[in-house]
């Protein structure tokens, strides 16, 4: 799918705002409420990740969502794109891709190997320039 449509309306938005980004964050954002079309180009290439992530947090039990009602199709549709902007802007939602249900682990020293690798490569590199 081509991206110049969300690319010129970025565009626009950063003319608008004299190019403060918070604020054409701000406004992209809305239109994205009333623009599908915007909402899936900006999406589309993130798509895969987005249900990778909602089936993880469903799969491990960390979703809170509850099962609701069928909806139209029509409402149902302007809904998904109001919850993708929601995540996107979340509070206290969690932080997509920081999650980690593995054992924390605590920082460690660097072995004498690493450290000495990496001053192989700093010495590398500076006779290089010598």
């Amino acid at each position: 799918m081509s991206r110049e449509y969300a690319e010129d309306k970025i565009k626009q938005v950063l003319e608008l705002t004299r190019g403060n980004t918070t604020q054409a964050r701000q406004q992209i954002m809305s239109l994205c409420q009333e623009d599908m079309k915007l909402l899936q180009e900006l999406t589309s290439p993130h798509m895969t990740g987005i249900i990778a992530h909602a089936i993880g947090r469903v799969a491990s039990g960390k979703s809170t969502a509850k099962p609701t009602a069928p909806q139209d199709d029509e409402a149902s549709k302007k809904d998904f794109g109001l919850e993708i902007l929601k995540t996107i802007a979340g509070g206290d939602t969690a932080q997509f891709g920081r999650e980690n249900n593995g054992r924390p682990v605590g920082k460690r020293e660097a072995s004498q190997s690493h450290i000495d690798a990496i001053q192989q490569m700093v010495n590398k590199n500076t006779s290089k320039k010598s």
